[in-house]
């Protein structure tokens, strides 16, 4: 892992979601891109002036984040980006980039406190291709010993899915509980476990829910995680959650860090 990425917004959670991401980052040895999307006004008249007070306080934004936080010794570059929609701009800069992990807020659109993921964390997860790792508001870092990972299928499309987190199991030493969870459409088959991933458990959790949402639901307290992992599927964990785009605390609230990881079938 070489490169993380932080959208970084001015809402109450972002400041706690940098210096985990620096934590993070200091443990895995990467480099952070500390970014502010900004759009153009819709307005009429002198949009050229708007926009260059935008991108001005966009600067500050970013500026007054990294005098209040830890740097430690973390390479951060930092950029203040214009663009129409954040979910297209962060795109881009994986193109050029080749971002490994993107890290951020639970809401970076808001602080509804009723709101656990918000809109754009919401379509960040659901609309690129690179794992997301979500930081629920006031969660600091800790070293990840334990890992609840949440699967239906045992199978996976690329084995290259599974590096991300087997960088961080070898970073922490951590243990992986694998919390496979049968619904009633699965078939035997479905069951099986990929041999790569088998090999990086230390305990397989089987359970009988309706959905992989309440079988998470009844094992996370009970298993106590520094991280909780899921998978991204058109029809996976957050797919009733996510019918507007964004997920209340009423439906899921958790304080543990959230891995969406990205490819598996």
């Amino acid at each position: 892992m070489k490169n993380i990425l932080v959208p970084i917004g001015s809402n109450v959670n972002a400041l706690n979601t940098l210096q985990y991401a620096i934590d993070f980052a200091e443990a895995v040895e990467a480099k952070i891109y500390l970014v502010h999307v900004y759009s153009s006004p819709k307005i009429s008249g002198n949009v050229l002036k708007v926009e260059q007070i935008m991108e001005r306080d966009s600067k500050e934004i970013l500026k007054d984040h990294l005098n209040n936080v830890n740097k430690k010794n973390v390479e951060i570059i930092t950029s203040t980006l214009k663009g129409y929609s954040v979910i297209d701009t962060l795109k881009q800069l994986n193109k050029l980039l080749h971002i490994d992990l993107i890290i951020a807020s639970t809401k970076n659109d808001g602080a509804d406190e009723h709101i656990f993921l918000g809109k754009i964390t919401g379509n960040i997860i659901k609309d690129t291709e690179v794992p997301v790792l979500i930081i629920p508001a006031e969660t600091s870092f800790k070293p990840i010993k334990k890992i609840l990972m949440t699967i239906k299928s045992g199978s996976i499309k690329s084995v290259s899915t599974l590096d991300l987190l087997i960088k961080i199991k070898n970073t922490f030493s951590s243990t992986i509980h694998l919390l496979q969870v049968k619904t009633p459409k699965l078939d035997a088959k479905d069951l099986e476990l990929n041999k790569t991933l088998e090999g990086l458990i230390s305990q397989h959790i089987p359970t009988t829910n309706a959905t992989v949402y309440q079988g998470v639901l009844e094992h996370v307290r009970e298993e106590d995680p520094d991280l909780l992992c899921v998978i991204r599927r058109k029809r996976g964990f957050f797919k009733k959650l996510w019918e507007n785009d964004r997920v209340k605390k009423i439906d899921f609230d958790s304080h543990i860090p959230l891995l969406v990881l990205k490819g598996m079938s």
